[in-house]
């Protein structure tokens, strides 16, 4: 059973400056609720209660959020404004939450390398906040990822078509198809140009990860942009053994721009507050 999922959350969120100049992107407001909790009530949703979350230099409103806040609770106290706190404390309820902090960013691979310590020899899933991921019809992202690892018992990662010149955001796989919406890497490259991709298939911010992807990370080279990328890493893995790439079923939203953030903000107005499904 997987139990333990990762939040890198150290990057700067330079895609939304100047407003990430001083509050970490992933609290940023989707409505009402911040987008880590949303990444993290995906992750309790699918039977994953121990949160790990790698923060950095000025993130710790990250550990305030998830915790008691013994002032404001007594001053709401017994009025119609406890309701907007039963989300979080289900989260602080059931859920644990540890934190280490990543000293200098090199990128997605060294992040997910220095939660090592929280995790341990065991598989885990990693989720990138700033991926806003909803399903209205079904399973979320991670509960449809976790059944498949029970299946297949490797790394698996999210993947989703993307626009053939909008490659150059993504790592981007090719593959074999195995069965509905499942493929079996062969190819994964970071980033490339769309002349040089070798499909339309992009690894989004969902992953479950087996734990020999650590010492996979030790021993990956910085690769684009200087940084140890955990796309090179995947590579390694996916040529010595296997790993899948998952075409989900929902929706996702890039909340790391603008544009992404406010499709995420509108849809969720429409899809949770209105209905009262946002606390």
């Amino acid at each position: 059973m997987i139990k333990k999922c990762l939040f890198p959350a150290a990057g700067y969120g330079t895609r939304f400056l100047p407003a990430t100049k001083a509050m970490p992107k992933e609290m940023l407001p989707v409505v009402n609720k911040p987008l880590i909790q949303y990444g993290v009530e995906e992750a309790l949703d699918a039977g994953l209660t121990e949160i790990s979350i790698v923060t950095g230099r000025g993130k710790r409103a990250l550990e305030d959020h998830f915790d008691i806040s013994y002032e404001l609770e007594n001053q709401i106290k017994g009025t119609d404004k406890e309701k907007y706190l039963v989300g979080i404390r289900k989260l602080l309820d059931e859920c644990s939450f540890s934190y280490t902090r990543q000293t200098e960013m090199k990128g997605l691979g060294h992040a997910i390398l220095t939660g090592r310590p929280l995790i341990g020899d065991e598989p885990f899933a990693v989720v990138l906040a700033d991926d806003l991921c909803v399903n209205l019809e079904g399973d979320g992202v991670l509960t449809q990822m976790v059944k498949l690892y029970k299946q297949y018992r490797c790394t698996i990662v999210a993947i989703q078509e993307v626009d053939p010149q909008e490659t150059n955001k993504y790592g981007v796989i090719a593959g074999d198809l195995i069965g509905d919406d499942l493929y079996r890497v062969r190819n994964m490259v970071e980033k490339p140009k769309p002349e040089d991709a070798p499909s339309n298939l992009a690894i989004i911010g969902r992953y479950i990860l087996t734990p020999d992807i650590f010492k996979l990370i030790e021993d990956t080279e910085p690769g684009k942009g200087g940084e140890i990328q955990i796309t090179d890493a995947l590579m390694k893995q996916a040529q010595d053994g296997c790993v899948i790439a998952y075409k989900f079923k929902g929706k996702r939203f890039d909340c790391g721009g603008a544009e992404g953030y406010i499709e995420a903000t509108n849809f969720c107005f429409e899809n949770f507050y209105k209905t009262g499904k946002a606390y």
